[in-house]
């Protein structure tokens, strides 16, 4: 029998400011060497298990504690955060919080500099991680010059530079695109097995998290354990009518036995679904030869062409560094192109300001602690339409309609502080919402946010296109690509290499390799159920979804 590295026993917490309990009566033992998921919606409390096991709680945020919690046999009560940060490695959700070093070399080093590792020990090891994560060639840059994805690789790496025991990671695929996600998946995984070490992983990317097999899921709602199990519901299978069981290997649809999905497989894919035809719609943003460079030898964006119709909704995606952030911040004026053109509804937008700009366009960055300026959420959500001077009636109305579609109204007098990231993370969304621009781009916008308020937003996204706003969104997620956009802009290294529909996108090995994209789990399945064309299951599959969830009353 496996030593138990982590027990909670009838463990309950409650913040300082709330009333009730963020934590109810958690019984949970994870075993040395295990791998495990942790899930649930945003505010049910997982994170905060997390700090629980870091010792950020007690130690940073206060609160009452009742029942015990063991960490390697040791009453976590009596430990110093200094002692657990011996037994842990955490990786935290929001990398800027985490980086201590003046360079990407120097944060990934700092802890074996604590340890007085000799640098003849200390290069080496850097060096290693550093090629592990895909970040050896930025060694000598600031971690805040990155992007938000290359930041979650120097976190990364500077936890796998020691050797504790315990690795806790708190949301680390929120801003990796998908290749590099599922590349993080089977570094640790394979770290794991190489030196034994215990796994928890705090995720709501759940479908990327089981790219690599875990021991459990730990399923949690408001605050309590409501289920300890390790399953994953395939929604294609569930169209077909397949009956899902434990004995059918879902963690994986590689791992399935395709004698018992084919026929089904077959029969539901040769339904008939009826697809809305694209309507015809105006121009609303046109890019022509867009290039942007920061110096004269390091070009970020390279003759850049396309265009944007009204009320669309385009999903721009890429791996990390590709450029795709910077392409939003020359379209809302942040940066100004080296060379090119980018024209508004026919107008071009060379000259214009930011604050004219910000009248017809909104963005909503990847870090909402680089957007928030207030102490409270009302305050914050409403803070551009006070200094437009609207009355404060209205603001009142437009501010409690966006916190609604937010899921925010319960915390509406609350303090940012309070909240957590994934909650932040909607507090800016409804800031820029509540503005109602005519295009709205969205970095990373379902990022850290559970599948209920990813819903939410999606759906209130989608309510906006069809009011004539035009989205356009930043993002790693290829679900979010498949389910919601028809349309795909892809960069690469600079370029743009498809403008395609999704479902084509993530069919084309030509186009998932340089983009750093993940082939989505159909294409696994649909080649494990061996039709001969993948592209057209995709298709089949997003009519037969989109058609689901705008029937009232589906199965």
């Amino acid at each position: 029998m496996k030593k138990t590295v982590i027990e909670f026993r009838n463990f309950s917490f409650k913040y300082r400011a709330q009333v009730q309990n963020t934590l109810t009566d958690i019984n949970l033992t994870i075993a040395q060497g295990e791998k495990i998921l942790i899930a649930g919606a945003s505010g049910s409390g997982k994170s905060t298990i997390g700090h629980c096991i870091n010792g950020l709680i007690p130690h940073y945020y206060k609160g009452e504690i009742t029942g015990n919690l063991f960490i390697q046999g040791k009453d976590a009560a009596a430990l110093e955060i200094f002692d657990r940060s011996k037994m842990i490695g955490t990786v935290l959700q929001d990398s800027d919080g985490q980086f201590v070093g003046q360079t990407v070399g120097e944060d990934i080093a700092f802890a074996l500099e604590n340890d007085c590792v000799g640098q003849n020990e200390m290069i080496p090891r850097v060096s290693r991680v550093s090629r592990l994560v895909d970040i050896e060639q930025h060694l000598h840059a600031a971690p805040q010059d990155l992007s938000g994805g290359q930041k979650q690789r120097v976190s990364l790496a500077g936890v796998l530079v020691d050797n504790v025991e315990i690795l806790l990671f708190d949301e680390p695929l929120a801003n990796l695109d998908p290749a590099t996600g599922r590349y993080a998946m089977e570094m640790i995984d394979d770290l794991a097995h190489e030196t034994g070490a215990t796994v928890i992983i705090i995720e709501h990317r759940i479908e990327d998290v089981l790219w690599r097999p875990v021991d459990r899921v730990v399923l949690i709602d408001e605050g309590k354990i409501i289920r300890d199990t390790s399953p994953l519901y395939v929604t294609a299978l569930s169209y077909a009518g397949i009956q899902l069981t434990e004995g059918m290997r879902l963690s994986h649809p590689s791992r399935i036995d395709p004698e018992t999905i084919q026929e089904p497989l077959s029969c539901w894919y040769r339904q008939e679904i009826k697809e809305e035809p694209a309507p015809n719609r105006d121009i609303v943003l046109t890019l022509s030869d867009v290039s942007f460079s920061y110096t004269a030898d390091r070009e970020v964006l390279h003759k850049i062409s396309f265009d944007i119709r009204r009320n669309e909704m385009t999903a721009i995606v890429g791996k990390n560094g590709a450029g795709k952030s910077t392409l939003c911040k020359l379209i809302c004026g942040f940066e100004k192109p080296t060379d090119g053109k980018i024209m508004l509804a026919g107008k071009d937008l060379n000259g214009v300001s930011i604050r004219e700009r910000a009248d017809k366009i909104g963005f909503v960055m990847q870090n909402p602690n680089q957007m928030i300026s207030q102490i409270m959420i009302r305050d914050e959500v409403g803070f551009t339409l006070k200094l437009r001077d609207m009355p404060k009636d209205e603001i009142s109305d437009s501010v409690n309609e966006s916190l609604q579609i937010c899921g925010l109204y319960p915390f509406r007098n609350w303090p940012i502080s309070a909240l957590s990231y994934g909650q932040k993370k909607r507090v800016t969304i409804a800031s820029i919402l509540v503005q109602k621009p005519e295009i709205i781009i969205l970095d990373e916008p379902t990022a850290g946010q559970d599948f209920r308020h990813y819903t939410e937003i999606m759906e209130f996204l989608q309510s906006l296109q069809q009011r004539g706003i035009t989205i356009l969104l930043i993002t790693h997620d290829m679900h979010l690509i498949l389910e919601y956009t028809k349309r795909a802009v892809v960069i690469a290294d600079g370029r743009l290499i498809a403008d395609d529909s999704p479902a084509r996108v993530l069919t084309d090995e030509s186009i998932i390799k340089p983009a750093n994209l993940k082939e989505t789990s159909l294409l696994t399945l649909a080649d494990k159920a061996g039709f001969e064309d993948p592209f057209d299951f995709v298709k089949h599959f997003i009519a037969a979804d989109r058609e689901a969830r705008h029937t009232p009353c589906h199965p």
